[in-house]
């Protein structure tokens, strides 16, 4: 965990974080509870980056997935308060494309300087697409650290994965390999390959316990039985129902793409994705009877303002602080693939609940590896 990246422990431990725009402050509010359970457990001085050893985000996600990682001079994450930072750091991807994007550049810029990839304080994994080549880009702490030329900055890195299509313009970059050739990037939103990177995650470990990477617990690929995973969402808007077929009929390429303040073509491809994965991963952990070990939190009820993923005022800030929070008091719920709805789970736990235990969890793995 840590800056030991996979230390010989019980578990592998993951943290996954979907994209989402502003709503990545409901991600956000889950994971400042989560922190503030460690430190009863632990003191003050824990932070979520010591107890994972992957964390994986995607867009928003790939933000908090930096923020919770990269260095400060005394080698501990960079951020202070941690809800204060997260809002300015998610606003800041909202401020020819909707718009300029030179707000979050000064601020990544700002904020993580040369900061690049092999330098975080546990192994990271921030999914991009690159338009030029049009394939997935993923990038990774551990191929930063065996080749030069996926070493990235982070900022660029940031940058990249939020730049959502129709939201904010392309991010252009290069990196030099160990010999000094250029390679080239030409990102956007890693919305488009993975909205929600948990499965990401998980072959990711699986792919380095293949090419035999001795910091990885000594487990067999996908032994759900061996991993700890607490994948996030940002919220959805499942239950507005926002398009009918007989609407969309009338639809031309515009209007798909941008129809009403709404992006329908988006958010069709992000919702399945998010949903896709989620049932993916809760197979593989319910067939080896672990289903423990996995805990997805999610609210697909959003509506208006609260589902937007552009709206910043302070009002709308404070309503999706207020939509985390109440989602900490709500039952733990899982999709049901026929209605793509989120059910509360009759006799689980609360999510507040859940995440304690979680949070339990993780506290007695770090003090297995630490004695």
């Amino acid at each position: 965990m840590g800056t030991a990246g996979f230390a010989k422990g019980k578990m592998v431990t993951v943290l996954s974080i979907d994209g989402g725009g502003i709503r990545g402050i409901i991600p956000g509010t889950l994971l400042a509870f989560l922190e503030s359970k460690l430190q009863e457990l632990d003191g003050p001085n824990a932070r979520i980056a010591d107890y994972f050893d992957i964390i994986a985000g995607t867009s928003t996600g790939g933000l908090i997935t930096t923020m919770l990682s990269a260095p400060n001079k005394e080698n501990r994450p960079i951020r202070l308060n941690f809800l204060a930072a997260m809002a300015n750091f998610v606003k800041a991807t909202i401020v020819g494309p909707k718009y300029d994007g030179k707000y979050v550049r000064s601020l990544t810029n700002d904020l993580l300087k040369d900061t690049t990839l092999n330098q975080t304080l546990t192994n990271v994994l921030i999914p991009t697409f690159d338009i030029k080549r049009l394939q997935p880009v993923i990038f990774t702490t551990n191929d930063a650290k065996r080749d030069a030329s996926k070493n990235a900055r982070l900022a660029d890195v940031c940058v990249g994965t939020s730049a959502a299509p129709t939201f904010l313009p392309p991010h252009y970059f290069e990196t030099k390999d160990a010999n000094g050739k250029t390679r080239t990037f030409d990102l956007v939103d890693g919305a488009v390959a993975a909205n929600n990177p948990t499965l990401l995650a998980i072959n990711h470990i699986s792919n380095e316990i293949m090419k035999q990477n001795t910091e990885f617990v000594e487990i067999e690929p996908m032994d759900s039985r061996k991993m700890l995973v607490l994948s996030l969402g940002a919220g959805e808007a499942k239950h507005e129902e926002k398009y009918t077929a007989s609407s969309a009929s009338k639809w031309g390429l515009l209007e798909w793409l941008f129809n009403g303040g709404k992006t329908p073509m988006i958010d069709c491809f992000v919702n399945a994705g998010n949903d896709m994965v989620d049932f993916h991963t809760s197979t593989l952990f319910q067939s080896l009877h672990s289903r423990e070990n996995y805990l997805r939190i999610q609210d697909d009820t959003l509506m208006g303002e609260a589902a937007s993923v552009d709206i910043a005022t302070e009002q709308s800030l404070k309503m999706l602080v207020e939509v985390g929070t109440a989602l900490l008091k709500k039952r733990v719920s899982r999709v049901n693939l026929e209605t793509g709805i989120y059910e509360e789970v009759e006799g689980e736990l609360t999510n507040e609940e859940a995440l304690a235990i979680f949070a339990k969890k993780l506290s007695e793995e770090r003090k297995f590896r630490l004695a």
